[in-house]
């Protein structure tokens, strides 16, 4: 009972001896870069800092200044068909001579043929 009480003693003192014996301001391992993220690989899976990656991807917090109403003036140049809206020229084409009288568009009457299949009669 003694010598295990011993061993276990000597061994927690051998393990610690390595950060005892280093200063007190440093750490056991370098500190990354504050840009940097670390990745861990254990049992042959990888183990990604999403924490890190999180803070990566955050947006910064300097906005562009200015006046956001301008922001709109490239959306207000654009052609109106462009933006979905009303172009006298395109609608005048689509509703044919049936522009300003009807609500239905032009269409050709439909054909009064024979069928081909009964031989010109």
């Amino acid at each position: 009972m003694r010598t295990s009480t011993l061993i276990t003693l000597a061994a927690a003192v051998l393990l610690s001896a390595p950060a005892l014996a280093a200063e007190p301001g440093a750490s056991a391992k370098p500190a990354a870069s504050p840009g940097a993220c670390v990745d861990v690989e254990v049992g042959g899976y990888r183990a990604l800092s999403y924490d890190c990656l999180s803070r990566q991807m955050a947006p910064t917090e300097n906005r562009a200044p200015g006046n956001p109403a301008l922001a709109s003036e490239d959306i207000a140049k654009q052609a109106p068909n462009r933006l979905g809206l009303f172009n006298q020229s395109a609608t005048s084409n689509r509703m044919g001579n049936q522009f300003g009288k009807s609500a239905f568009p032009q269409r050709p009457p439909a054909a009064q043929g024979a069928s081909p299949l009964l031989g010109g009669k």
